[in-house]
């Protein structure tokens, strides 16, 4: 069973088995087979991989899925891209649709910017091109020595909306907090719709108040600093009361987002929306992690249905939760290997893309 074909190898490099069916959907559509690789993990779980087909001057796509062991997910990546390179592999192209550690992407006190570390091992290990989708901030991009296609979930997302939900020309897009209201004008922009912002939510991870930059402690010790320099102190933050920025009464609410993992933010932001009428609530995310017992939350929520991409693997959680739909992304995917293969423009897959999509 042999993969190459014009030089074109496609490998997965996740060991878990339900993380591989991503992989066999690109590789169908590009008429090829995946690569023969065994990766595994050893008694005393060091990972091991062994490819067993030649790569040499062959164009390698590594398609690699974040599964829930996310530490072991890198290191079966970074090995592979490195043992291709030592096999002389002309082109190394890592496909990783959700780039994980994205979210550790500003300093956060004195923390570290860990997507910055990952994308520089990356690099070093031997990864000549990368290919994901949605990053969590598009800046991760410039992490990176070599060339990124960000590529976009939204019009499948669009097209489910459109599909699937019969009367959306009744619905409203929602932004659960101010920060991701770009994302959701630019959706309600291409539907023609309206927008409605909720604010005054609790302060999330994503908060500058945990910015590095409120460090040290914002405390006025005249003793410490010259009698001449009084630095002015700081006026903290109240939240005000929850409110909703746009009418959602007797609407369908589609909440949009990049990811859903901890759920709370979104069982909140529709517990809102139903009390100010919204009558049916679906929730849009390009990734969906649903960790812990996001599936079981969601099932008891005022939220409808949850669409998320296959990005992640997530069976389990569709078992767990009627709720949850997917919508399949290996198309893109697919259509990025073949061009970046054969030399062709990747221009035509952004296409009516916004920045803010």
């Amino acid at each position: 069973m042999s993969a190459a074909k014009g030089g074109l190898v496609i490998f997965t490099a996740n060991s878990h088995p339900s993380s591989r069916e991503l992989g066999k959907r690109i590789a169908e559509r590009l008429g090829v087979e995946l690569g023969k690789v065994q990766v595994y993990q050893e008694a005393n779980r060091e990972t091991r991989v062994q490819i067993e087909e030649s790569v040499r001057s062959k164009d390698v796509f590594i398609i690699q899925t974040v599964s829930k062991d996310v530490n072991t997910t890198i290191m079966e990546l970074l090995i592979m891209v490195y043992a291709c390179r030592t096999s002389c592999a002309r082109n190394i192209i890592g496909v990783i649709p959700y780039f994980p550690y994205s979210k550790q992407c500003k300093m956060r006190k004195r923390g570290s910017i860990v997507s910055k570390l990952l994308a520089s091992m990356m690099c070093k290990a031997g990864l000549t091109h990368l290919i994901t989708m949605d990053l969590h901030q598009k800046e991760i991009q410039g992490f990176f020595n070599i060339p990124v296609d960000n590529l976009r979930a939204s019009p499948f997302l669009l097209q489910y909306i459109q599909e699937e939900i019969p009367d959306y020309r009744n619905a409203v897009i929602v932004a659960k907090s101010p920060a991701s209201a770009k994302r959701a004008q630019s959706f309600a922009e291409r539907l023609r719709l309206g927008i409605a912002v909720i604010h005054g939510e609790a302060q999330d991870a994503e908060s500058d108040l945990v910015d590095g930059r409120h460090s040290p402690p914002t405390v006025k010790n005249i003793g410490a600093i010259h009698p001449s320099l009084e630095i002015p102190l700081l006026i903290p933050k109240e939240k005000p009361p929850i409110t909703v920025v746009g009418d959602v009464g007797g609407r369908i609410a589609i909440i949009v987002d990049d990811i859903i993992d901890d759920v709370d933010s979104f069982l909140a932001a529709a517990e809102t929306l139903k009390e100010r009428g919204a009558y049916k609530i679906f929730v849009m995310a390009t990734h969906g992690i649903l960790s812990s017992d996001a599936p079981h939350l969601i099932e008891e929520s005022a939220i409808d249905e949850v669409v998320v991409t296959n990005t992640i693997p997530h069976e389990i959680q569709k078992l767990q939760c009627p709720k949850i739909k997917t919508v399949d992304i290996s198309m893109i995917l697919s259509e990025a290997i073949r061009r970046i293969h054969n030399g062709e423009s990747m221009s035509y897959l952004f296409r009516n893309i916004g920045m803010d999509d």
